[in-house]
């Protein structure tokens, strides 16, 4: 093993379906993300646990983790953006509706 100190991976790919990852740890708007090769830069502040898009995904879309669609886009969502209830609608019963 070289001298050179690996970076610790940030996002987790649930099924390799999905168009979002989880962040393992929090994430920086700035930070520039690796998976599967493929370069990523985050567009926000993402809190662990919280997803970022891996492409962009479009207004009525398909958001897809687990390899299972958990729920549609509100708006278009940019690559490296964070993912959660301010842009996507979910397909389970909300109980404050």
């Amino acid at each position: 093993m070289s001298g050179e100190m690996l970076e610790r991976q940030k996002i987790l790919l649930l099924s390799v379906a999905d168009n979002v990852a989880v962040a393992i740890v929090p994430i920086k708007k700035g930070d520039v993300l690796e998976i599967d090769g493929k370069k990523i830069g985050a567009m926000d502040d993402i809190d662990f646990g919280h997803k970022i898009a891996l492409r962009e995904i479009k207004k009525d879309d398909n958001v897809i983790k687990y390899g299972e669609i958990i729920g549609v886009a509100k708006e278009k969502i940019p690559a490296g953006s964070h993912v959660h209830v301010h842009n996507v609608k979910s397909l389970r019963a909300d109980r404050h509706e």
